[in-house]
């Protein structure tokens, strides 16, 4: 049996807060100015690698400077180029670490969600090696996936050298991927937008402002290491009639059917390799091989492809070629990311959506080529990440024309809304999920730290006076009736005061034990601080320390000690029952009731 605390009657006051950040964000924060420059560097070395390893094995030169591959022509010998590339990978996968493979993002959304975000040394070294070697060998991918991986990878192990929290270390993860995707793309903004829509899973000031502090870092340095200024340059926004973002959104709902077959295509070929009776180790070089061979076909839809995208931006292609770009990198996309080499996916799926994008301006009355592949580009993403946000501001921060903003937003939103519907899960969460997680990926305000207990307590309360002869209450907790009610009760003196809960736990142990002749409830109080409630506060909050304290049944006080009702574990569940009927019920309150005389 449980005993009152003295400090039960003290008087309330509130300290709630609209955020729950404290000084500890600072230490963060000031953690963060150096991981975002970590994440810089890294944008910087994973670009350099990329650089060097396709000029030494394309041109046989040494030299830092990215060449595009599209419009040279390629000897027959190279088609064996992305296969040693992926043989290289397949072996470092099998030997080194298997998480590597893929396109990063979600691996670190595994190492958040699942690994208390820590990330191995190996994989902050392996994964650019392995993306270098992949993009330089000719693979389809861009750099961001990657990067995201290293610059959280090198956050994660940073973190690990300090004493922090699962938490804090997933701040300092996601705040170095955001400094490496800025590093590459010089999208800040759009770097924080992806964290908190893809990698936090949260949105609170601990986090946001040392990722935001990180991004900003990587964004001051970025002029020094890659250069300054937008990566795509673009000025076309045309005058828009007041139809045309209905048109926009067209666009993007074609966007969204384009993503949703690539993701059907991407799994569907990814599960014929696994039926391969052959190890995985082997599947990339038989990608390298689709690879090879497409590039001998268009070796534009080998590498990275950024002067694709501004030849899309730049209206400079034909249809024919627009058509080529799209089939062959479409093709050699799936192939290579579904056999598990390592790359990124969003420079691919600017080209795919830039491109259609580029083929709809030929029907559409307003607008060049130019303008609708931007369009396209940004729907995709925003369709594809199911990230309607981060596309639409990555758009503008890529091409430093802020006048698309309303634009790209429409088909963003569009594209994401035709996704959402179509598909059960973007092609990020499909691979986790098959690997046996499941992902919500909607943000609410938590119901139960919003509802206070007098809300849910259980009112009027069933109790044992301090009076009552242990025998006495012994008979009672052995009757049926009783049996078939509660398992504890408040015991309360002659002022109604609660002094105890008495259980049928402590029942058994006098029934086992004994107890003195005319002992009563209130001689036998136990050692125990009694576990109390308050009516005023938070739902989530008394259901923290039930968790914590392992228990079912807690009394309900006011703030002057009075005992006001009682919460079990089941009137927790309460809590779930109206956030159910709050998304499930449907009513009408304005309208005219139709009597069966009208009818």
């Amino acid at each position: 049996m449980t005993i009152a605390d003295p400090e039960t009657a003290a008087p309330f006051k509130d300290r709630l807060r609209d955020f729950t950040a404290d000084r500890r964000v600072l230490v963060l924060a000031a953690m963060a100015l150096l991981v975002g420059a970590m994440g810089a560097a890294a944008a910087w070395v994973l670009l350099k690698l990329i650089a060097i390893l396709t000029n030494l094995i394309y041109f046989q030169r040494l030299s830092g400077i990215l060449v595009p591959l599209g419009g040279t022509h390629l000897a027959a010998w190279t088609v064996l180029v992305p296969v040693a590339g992926g043989l290289v990978i397949g072996l470092m996968a099998r030997y080194g670490t298997d998480k590597i493979r893929g396109h990063g993002i979600p691996e670190a959304i595994e190492a958040i969600l699942i690994g208390g975000s820590r990330i191995e040394p190996k994989v902050a070294l392996l994964k650019p090696l392995s993306s270098a070697l992949s993009i330089g060998t000719g693979g389809p991918f861009g750099a961001e996936g990657p990067i995201i991986m290293t610059g959280g990878a090198l956050g994660s192990l940073f973190a690990q050298f300090f004493d922090l929290t699962s938490a804090e270390r997933k701040t300092l993860l996601v705040a170095g991927a955001a400094a490496g995707m800025t590093g590459v793309f010089g999208t800040p903004a759009a770097a924080v937008l992806l964290a908190v829509e893809l990698l936090l899973f949260e949105w609170k000031p601990r986090s946001f402002i040392p990722v935001a502090t990180a991004a900003i870092v990587a964004q001051i340095l970025r002029p020094f290491l890659v250069g300054a200024g937008p990566l795509f340059p673009y000025a076309g926004a045309p005058l828009m009639p007041w139809w045309g973002l209905a048109l926009c959104a067209g666009v993007g709902i074609v966007a969204g059917l384009q993503s949703a077959l690539m993701t059907i295509c991407l799994y569907g070929v990814e599960d014929l390799f696994r039926r391969l009776p052959i190890h995985w180790m082997w599947w990339p070089a038989l990608g390298g091989a689709v690879v090879g061979l497409g590039g001998l076909y268009d070796p534009a839809v080998l590498g990275v492809g950024y002067d694709n995208i501004r030849a899309l931006l730049g209206g400079h292609l034909s249809p024919h070629d627009v058509v080529s770009l799209l089939a062959g990198k479409t093709g050699v996309w799936i192939a290579a990311l579904s056999s598990g080499t390592s790359g990124g996916v969003l420079a691919p799926l600017l080209i795919m959506g830039g491109a259609v994008g580029s083929l709809e301006s030929h029907v559409l009355p307003f607008g060049g080529a130019g303008f609708w592949a931007l369009i396209g580009m940004a729907a995709i993403l925003g369709g594809t990440m199911r990230a309607p946000l981060t596309a639409t501001l990555f758009a503008v921060e890529l091409t430093g024309d802020s006048q698309m903003l309303g634009p790209l937003l429409v088909a963003s939103v569009a594209a994401f809304g035709a996704t959402v519907l179509l598909m059960r899960r973007s092609i990020l969460t499909e691979r986790i999920a098959r690997r046996g997680r499941h992902i919500m990926r909607e943000y609410v305000v938590d119901p139960f730290l919003q509802m206070r207990v007098a809300e849910i307590m259980t009112t009027p309360v069933a109790t044992l006076p301090a009076a009552m002869p242990v025998g006495e209450a012994v008979a009672f907790f052995i009757s049926p009736r009783t049996l078939e009610v509660h398992k504890s009760y408040p015991v309360v003196d002659g002022e109604g005061r609660v002094l105890a809960v008495v259980s049928r736990s402590d029942v058994l142990r006098w029934s086992r034990d004994g107890w003195m002749e005319g002992a009563t409830l209130g001689d036998l109080k136990g050692r125990r601080e009694l576990f109390v409630g308050h009516a005023d506060e938070l739902v989530g909050n008394l259901a923290d320390r039930m968790a914590a304290a392992d228990i079912g049944r807690v009394p309900i006080l006011d703030r002057n000690g009075a005992l006001v009702g009682l919460v079990a574990r089941r009137d927790l569940l309460r809590v779930r029952m109206k956030t159910a009927r709050e998304e499930q019920a449907r009513r009408r309150w304005f309208g005219w009731a139709v009597s069966s005389a009208d009818a």
